[in-house]
């Protein structure tokens, strides 16, 4: 299986080299774009040479599906180049999907699929399973540092400043629907976008958010109540070389191209 890889930051960067060294038998990794191709192109020349890097509109044209490790500003442009041309994408900027509202009908019209690798949220499997039957509520409450929110014009509106100086203990700066979330915060919720379209939608899914100086990295917790089960689940991530993404990120990445082609797969 040939692999394109849409954007060559900490993840995207993880990701090439874990393929280029064999780290999943069967995939390889056959081409890249980022912003700056030149660049990618003296990085991949320490890794594999071989490794072709092309504009984004040529990305599709090489591989057999296309991962994003980009941002969700670039989703709109990523799905036009890869889903249009009918190649599968998997994606880690799942708040990147609200800028395309029609993205499920665009998959279907060209033949594509569209999965979202989980990333840094806890859960998801069994909040599928869950989705089956009856749900009543799915809660997240995500804790992260001051600095990944403090220039975010939501929180700076709610009288929030710590811009320059962090808060001495916990604060809450959000609370309410998934979708309102998402809004506020799109470069930061993709777990709000993973489980709503997981779970029962963003209106039903609700989203708690604090700036916490006292943690490592982003703490999530998940709590699901169902007619089938009652669910509560902790995450506790590390920042990457990045410190606004998780390392966890670029191994969910991994562990969804490795089950495309495991012969026994594990998950619902």
């Amino acid at each position: 299986m040939k692999v394109g890889l849409a954007g060559f930051g900490s993840v995207g960067r993880a990701v090439a080299a874990a393929l280029v060294a064999g780290a999943i038998p069967g995939v390889r990794l056959a081409v890249v774009t980022a912003r700056d191709l030149d660049n990618a192109r003296k990085h991949l020349g320490t890794l594999d040479p071989t490794v072709a890097v092309v504009a984004l509109r040529e990305l599709a044209d090489h591989c057999d599906v296309v991962v994003e490790a980009a941002t969700g500003a670039a989703i709109p442009e990523i799905v036009d180049a890869v889903l249009l041309k009918g190649k599968d994408l998997i994606c880690v900027s799942a708040g990147g999907f609200l800028a395309v509202p029609n993205l499920e009908q665009i998959a279907r019209k060209h033949g594509a699929r569209v999965q979202i690798a989980s990333g840094a949220m806890p859960g998801l499997d069994i909040l599928r399973c869950a989705a089956e039957g009856s749900i009543r509520s799915v809660h997240l409450k995500g804790r992260v540092k001051p600095e990944t929110l403090a220039n975010e014009a939501y929180v700076l509106d709610q009288g929030f400043d710590f811009r320059t100086e962090r808060p001495k203990s916990p604060v809450r700066v959000f609370l309410g629907s998934a979708s309102d979330a998402a809004r506020h915060f799109p470069r930061h919720l993709n777990v709000a976008v993973a489980i709503s379209l997981a779970g029962i939608g963003f209106e039903r899914t609700t989203i708690e958010l604090w700036m916490d100086p006292g943690i490592p990295g982003a703490i999530h917790l998940l709590q699901i109540e169902g007619d089938e089960i009652g669910l509560t689940m902790e995450s506790r991530n590390v920042p990457s070389v990045n410190p606004k993404t998780s390392r966890i990120v670029a191994p969910s990445i991994l562990a969804a191209l490795r089950s495309r082609v495991a012969t026994i797969r594990i998950g619902s």
